[in-house]
């Protein structure tokens, strides 16, 4: 399962707001949960411009994270960002699109509670 970014902070600091279906799930020992580099590239921009306020710097905080969550990195590659082209403008937003390319190319679910992103042809598993 892929979590887009909002999703995994959740995880981190506010699981209660993970609906309990999806909670069990992400907690479940079996489940191999990742979270894409877009959204390490987005938690750092939010950071920088003081909208995600964290205990650490980034780089740190993800890093440190993950490890705690068992939470898997996942590159973006050119298959991931060329297939962002085919994608209709259901979502605007780039990390969002770019996690939807993701989902599709690896045949990943995505966690989310973005409800536009049920749009695209993607197994959605909702926050």
């Amino acid at each position: 399962m892929l979590l887009d970014t909002q999703c995994w902070l959740w995880l981190q600091v506010t699981p209660e707001r993970l609906s309990g279906p999806t909670l069990d799930l992400l907690n479940d020992p079996d489940s191999e949960l990742y979270l894409s580099a877009a959204s390490a590239w987005e938690v750092a921009i939010k950071y920088a411009l003081g909208k995600l306020p964290l205990p650490l710097p980034p780089d740190q905080y993800v890093r440190t994270r993950m490890e705690l969550s068992g939470t898997l990195p996942l590159s973006i590659d050119h298959r991931h960002a060329l297939r962002v082209a085919g994608l209709p403008l259901h979502h605007r937003d780039p990390f969002d699109r770019l996690l939807v390319a993701q989902a599709q190319v690896e045949e990943f679910k995505l966690v989310t509670s973005d409800r536009q992103l049920a749009a695209y042809d993607i197994e959605v598993l909702w926050a």
